[in-house]
């Protein structure tokens, strides 16, 4: 009996030590107040999802966090981009010439190594749909590079450490065809962010709501973030995902006051995205959302 009630208290310790842990780490980083983020490190300004953007986003002040997408390559790399394949809009070939948009199914990212996923460029071709875009050639960096370019300029600029909203693009019509399912897909990020210690700076953010419940359900401590663009009202996208989120993220076109009222009763935030003129960022910020997500960070 004694040896039983002495296990029951240290098991009762650990449970009690590792709930303090996962509460630390959100009240020891402060999320920010107004989380003001650079979509794709702002992509309006930079070739977007490079470390070039990140770096960039950085020299605004006001600018709080980086938005980012990850896909998973054949080797099982994490890397920040946001399409399936390779766009022809905006990526050239190793040897600098435009990708045929009937070749474009051929460069499948998780169907290509890094190695060979990294010589292509990203950022020399001019893209008419962000003309303000400085170019420079780029190419899709490992979110891990990203990382220690981001918290090695943190430092020698002796800038305030910014957050990582990080988008997993993930769906269920992909799982095993353009990434493998949600469970490796998060686990494969969860072991790159936990390796670069930066766990307490991080937002989990998807579209697919497989991923928040595998996040709540083995990374109770990870903010999370559910991203929807949809007709249904803020009850139903809740009921949708089964629990209330740290962040809806919703399409900006979703945003009014009732929604920011009913989200904010649950202790939810709201964070609407892309916000692309100075005039909407104004009128959601009058609305009382905790953030915006924008391809420009100059207009903050």
């Amino acid at each position: 009996m004694k040896y039983k009630n002495c296990l029951v208290f240290f098991v009762m310790a650990f449970v009690s030590c590792t709930v303090l842990k996962n509460q630390r780490l959100h009240s020891a980083i402060e999320f920010p107040a107004l989380s003001l983020e650079a979509h794709r490190g702002g992509k309006g300004l930079m070739p977007e999802n490079t470390i070039a953007a990140m770096i960039n986003a950085m020299s605004f002040p006001n600018v709080t966090t980086l938005e980012m997408d990850i896909h998973i390559t054949k080797d099982k790399k994490v890397v920040v981009t946001h399409d399936d394949y390779l766009n022809p809009a905006f990526v050239l070939t190793p040897d600098g010439k435009d990708l045929e948009i009937s070749d474009s199914k051929k460069y499948r990212v998780y169907g290509l190594t890094y190695d060979e996923l990294k010589r292509f460029d990203t950022g020399s071709k001019f893209y008419a749909a962000v003309p303000r875009q400085q170019k420079q050639k780029s190419n899709i960096p490992l979110l891990e590079d990203l990382i220690d370019s981001v918290q090695a300029h943190i430092v020698k600029a002796k800038r305030k450490q910014v957050f990582y909203n990080i988008e997993t693009k993930c769906s269920l019509k992909g799982d095993g065809k353009q990434h493998p399912g949600p469970e490796e897909f998060v686990d494969l990020l969860m072991d790159v962010i936990r390796n670069k210690n930066i766990e307490r700076y991080v937002v989990i953010q998807s579209f697919d709501k497989r991923t928040i419940q595998v996040i709540r359900r083995k990374y109770p401590s990870v903010r999370a973030s559910y991203l929807v663009s949809n007709s249904k009202t803020y009850e139903q996208n809740i009921q949708d995902l089964g629990f209330r989120p740290f962040i809806l993220s919703p399409n900006l076109k979703m945003v009014d006051a009732d929604l920011i009222a009913k989200a904010h009763r649950d202790s939810v935030k709201v964070i609407p995205w892309t916000v692309n003129t100075k005039v909407e960022i104004e009128r959601l910020k009058k609305l009382g959302v905790d953030g915006i997500i924008s391809d420009y960070p100059d207009l903050f």
